[in-house]
């Protein structure tokens, strides 16, 4: 881990840096000759949703019962591609918002979808912001091009679906009765993410040890105000079976970040810290590692950027999600095997899915092996 000097003086270069990307579309599109009576204009379709948790989901910020997710729809030559936005609060993003951005989307100009970059920077160049909306755009444009070509996006990528990590399952923060039930509920998974921040987070812990010794993982959503109790958090959870500390401090406390990663026994994990490609640089020095998700960062694309990107810095990469179904979820697991860890439950914490897509085996992430993200309407 380098100092927080060091990082400041590297970032310079970093910053002024072309940030590591994928190919327009991936491996294996060159090859691709669109059908002469292809030439055929893009439909665009998207509808609101709302995905209701099975239980009350409580983090250090708030609880709620529900999110609001839209779906969109992409078409081309007799195929569709489906895609998600997921707006939960923090975002700042709503039903409202990405309504408004979507219905300013005019797809219909474009007849070739594998233009990924070109339509990708047209949808940026709408409005500034609107991650989720623009996510949900780029899902279902891949979704479109991997069914064209007939193969699933991690093959695309040249990634080893065998190399798949063990998702966590997220506890929230709750009393220790309800804790309890969903430990034993989540006893097929092979580490638990627990949510903390709040006076009740030695409480937490406990609860869970005494009915499981499963690895933990904790997220503290910058509930961590003080680096010295942050340390001395950190030191007791070592000592719990704890691997890595996600988001322990406020955003807006890097240098106490940097500080705090340099004296820790566990690897920190940035979040709510960085969104895109371009922030990798303003974490890098003060995490250990960043936690990657398509509705921060706009999508598959950017995405892909990231791990890059990280990886070239020498940083731990974890593919997360928000709750939402399991359409942006699989989305999200096409990039898993390329990851340290993932967190990939979102789907599995809402009671009222409506696609079908990943499965969870034994606590590992397993892709549904079909073309372009791999999810079917139910």
């Amino acid at each position: 881990m380098v100092s927080r000097r060091n990082f400041l003086k590297k970032a310079g270069l970093l910053a002024g840096s072309t940030l590591v990307t994928s190919r327009v579309a991936g491996a294996g599109l060159i090859g691709y000759r669109s059908p002469a009576k292809a030439a055929k204009k893009l439909t665009f379709s998207f509808r609101p949703y709302e995905v209701r948790l099975k239980h009350v989901f409580t983090l250090a910020a708030g609880s709620r019962t529900t999110t609001p997710v839209v779906f969109t729809e992409i078409g081309c030559d007799g195929h569709t591609g489906y895609g998600e936005a997921s707006m939960p609060p923090y975002l700042g993003e709503s039903h409202e918002t990405v309504l408004n951005f979507l219905n300013k989307v005019d797809l219909s100009q474009f007849s070739d979808p594998f233009r990924i970059e070109e339509i990708n920077s047209y949808i940026d160049s709408i409005a500034p912001g609107n991650f989720a909306a623009k996510a949900s755009v780029d899902i279902a444009l891949h979704d479109l091009t991997g069914k064209l070509l007939g193969e699933p996006w991690h093959r695309l990528w040249g990634y080893n679906p065998a190399n798949t990590p063990f998702t966590s399952y997220t506890i929230g923060i709750d009393t220790p009765e309800v804790v309890r039930e969903k430990t034993r509920e989540a006893s097929e998974f092979r580490i638990l993410k627990v949510k903390l921040g709040l006076d009740t987070d030695k409480e937490m812990i406990t609860t869970i040890r005494s009915v499981t010794d499963t690895p933990i993982c904790v997220d503290v959503n910058q509930g961590w105000k003080d680096r010295e109790f942050a340390l001395e958090m950190i030191h007791w959870l070592n000592e719990r079976n704890v691997v890595f500390v996600e988001q322990p401090m406020p955003v807006e406390a890097i240098d106490d970040m940097a500080w705090l990663t340099e004296r820790s026994p566990l690897p920190t994990i940035a979040d709510e810290a960085l969104q895109g490609p371009s922030d990798i640089v303003k974490v890098y020095g003060a995490y250990d590692g960043i936690n990657i998700k398509l509705m921060k960062c706009g999508g598959m694309r950017a995405a892909r950027q990231m791990v890059s990107t990280a990886r070239s810095l020498g940083m731990k990469v974890m593919i997360g999600c928000m709750i939402e179904s399991s359409c942006a979820v699989t989305a999200a697991a096409q990039l898993s095997p390329a990851a340290d860890w993932a967190d990939l439950d979102g789907n599995l914490l809402i009671n009222n899915d409506v696609f079908d897509g990943l499965k969870i085996i034994d606590g590992k992430v397993t892709l549904p092996d079909r073309p372009g993200i791999g999810v079917v309407p139910l």
